[in-house]
Formats: structure tokens, C-alpha cells, sequence
């Protein structure tokens, strides 16, 4: 499949088929758990397919386990039945640490159980791309070093946060290849907390890492669509925009409509209603409403915009939630 011109085709087409970020939530469809969920790859296809067949989305997306890269450095990760799993504590505490660690085989422990659940998802979904989700290079870095030291680290330790970056870098460019080698369409990358540096600080410390990933990766046939849901990426945007990716998808952290008049009218953007107040705490009613809305404030007026989630959706959100979103997208359209 030629990914760039399904990306054109999409922001060309008059009616666009909504791209949330929908995995988890199989774990109702198939009344388990999420540690069984991302324990086995045969589960997590199934549960990709399941949705693929519930639902009338663009593509199928998998989950964005932003635990899953750091578990592979050898980070102590949290997972619960009903959360997504979390990193606990950090790596990396000195510039020796920075440069004592090793990269990890992309094709050992869980990452490999996610490539294998990919390759199989792309045996069972046919119909539609299938996208890989994975962390963004900065982000990891951040579990590595601690999430609430990262930032202070850009300051005073700059070399260790750059040697950490490099080392992260380069897994993700073996570990997404290694998606690409099995069939996937593309990546997901989530980039999230990038969201927290200012302008001159993502732009040495994220976007030049990004646009590595970006140029070793993705091709006519294989893209990467960069997500990101801080609440300064409005702000970000300029140096976001030049990491290259095939499209860009935001959290519902900012006001989309104002973001839109940030983006290439040639780019697609995508995002983002809030995937903790409305699809797992909102109503059919409300969730139906805050999809409307944006959809009215957006579709019209920028013709690249595709209607998603802000993030990953939680594992426990409602269907008839759900449900809902994808009912209001096609309301939207049967309208115009």
C-alpha cells in the first residue's frame, strides 16, 4: 500500500473516516485483563481485529504501552488489569549511567511479543492500514532519566540527556524497522513529553532526534504519524512540523481549531477528543456533543483535519461510549 498517498487521499476526501487511538478497550470485548493483553501476541491481534470489525475507522492502530521501550532498557514497570502500564523510577542518575547503557535487542522480551501481534494483526485487518504504536525519543529518554527530572537535565546535565537520546534513537529506529519488516503500514510515535520543553529546548532536544527516526524509517510505503498531547504544543509547533512525519496528532490539551490554523494546509492533523472525560467518563449524549462541536468547528474550515481521539483511549472506556464517537462522525457527514 502506498502509505503517502493514503495519507493525500484522506486529506483530499470529503468524508473522512475518524482515526482514534483504539486498542485497549478490547480487553472488555475479550473480558480479560490488560496484563493478559500485553502478555501475548495472539491476544493483542484478536483484539485489534475485533475493533477493526466494530468499528468504521480509517485505520487500525495498536496501543501506545509507552512502558514497553524502557521495560526493554531494563526499567521496573507497573501493569494492573484495568490501567495502562507505567515505568517505575528511573536508569539513569550520573553521566557514567548515560554512557554504561546498553541498547537492547528490539527483537528480545515484550517488544518482540508487540512486533509478533502486529505481523498477525496484518494477516487478520485487510481492509485498512494497521499502525504500530511506539514512544518517541525524548519521551523514552525521559523514563530513563526520571519524567520529572528530564527537563531540569536539558539544563544542567545536557551531554547525559544527549547520550541517553542517541542510545534511544537508535532502538527506535531498530525497532520500527522491524514493524516495517513485518508488514505494518506505519507507526504511531508518541512524543508526549516533548510537550513540556520550550521552543529552543525541543528543538535540540526532540525534533532533530524525531527527524532521525522519521528519515531511517519511513517511506512511500511505510509512515510515521507523530503524536503529541502537551498542552504547549501550539506553542511547539513550528519545530514539530519539521521532524518531517507523514501527519501529525494531537491531545486534547489545546483548542485543535486554533492548532489547525498552525498546520501546512497540505499536512493532515488529527485529534482530539478527550479520552478520560468523554470516552471513558462521558455519556453517548456527551461524547456525541464534544464530537459534533469540534467536527462543526474544524471539518469545514480546514479541510486536512481528521476527526480522533486526544490520546490513547483508556482500556476501561465505555463502548456505548464508543460507540457514540463513531455514530456522531458518520451524523456529521450524512449532514453535508
Amino acid at each position: 500500500m502506498n502509505m503517502k498517498q493514503w495519507v493525500e487521499d484522506i486529506r483530499d476526501a470529503k468524508v473522512k473516516k475518524a482515526m482514534p487511538v483504539l486498542s485497549f478497550p478490547s480487553i472488555q470485548l475479550m473480558n480479560i485483563g490488560v496484563k493478559e493483553l500485553i502478555a501475548s501476541s495472539d491476544t493483542q491481534a484478536k483484539g485489534m481485529k475485533m475493533i477493526a470489525d466494530r468499528v468504521d475507522s480509517s485505520a487500525s492502530v495498536s496501543m501506545m504501552d509507552l512502558s514497553l521501550e524502557a521495560e526493554a532498557f531494563g526499567s521496573e514497570i507497573r501493569v494492573s488489569d484495568d490501567e495502562v502500564p507505567t515505568v517505575i523510577g528511573s536508569l539513569i542518575h550520573s553521566p557514567a549511567d548515560a554512557d554504561a547503557l546498553k541498547v537492547p535487542d528490539a527483537h528480545q522480551g515484550r517488544p518482540q511479543i508487540y512486533i509478533d501481534a502486529i505481523e498477525k494483526a496484518c494477516k487478520l485487518i485487510t481492509d485498512r492500514p494497521v499502525f504500530a504504536g511506539v514512544i518517541g525519543p525524548f519521551s523514552l529518554a525521559g523514563r530513563l532519566l526520571d519524567v520529572s527530572e528530564a527537563m531540569i537535565y536539558c539544563y544542567t546535565e545536557p551531554e547525559m540527556v544527549k547520550t541517553t537520546l542517541e542510545k534511544a534513537t537508535e532502538f527506535l529506529i531498530n525497532y520500527i524497522n522491524s514493524y516495517k519488516e513485518v508488514g505494518a503500514h506505519g507507526v504511531v510515535m508518541a512524543e508526549p513529553l516533548a510537550g513540556i520543553l520550550s521552543p529552543p529546548l525541543i528543538a535540540e532536544f526532540s525534533t532533530p532526534y524525531v527527524k532521525q527516526i522519521v528519515e531511517a524509517t519511513q517511506t512511500d510505503d511505510f509512515i510515521v504519524i507523530y503524536h503529541n498531547c502537551g498542552n504547549s504544543t501550539i506553542q511547539l509547533i513550528d519545530s514539530i512540523l519539521e521532524s518531517g512525519a507523514a501527519a501529525y496528532h494531537f491531545g486534547n490539551a489545546i483548542d485543535m481549531e486554533e492548532m489547525m490554523g498552525h498546520i501546512p494546509s497540505d499536512v493532515v492533523a488529527m485529534g482530539n477528543i478527550d479520552p478520560s472525560s468523554q470516552f471513558k467518563d462521558g455519556t453517548p449524549e456527551s461524547i456525541r456533543e464534544a464530537t459534533l462541536d469540534l467536527m462543526n468547528r474544524c471539518c469545514e474550515k480546514y479541510p486536512n483535519f481528521v476527526i480522533s481521539s486526544g490520546c490513547d483511549i483508556p482500556p476501561m472506556s465505555k463502548w456505548e461510549n464508543i460507540d457514540a464517537f463513531f455514530a456522531a462522525v458518520k451524523e456529521y457527514y450524512a449532514d453535508k
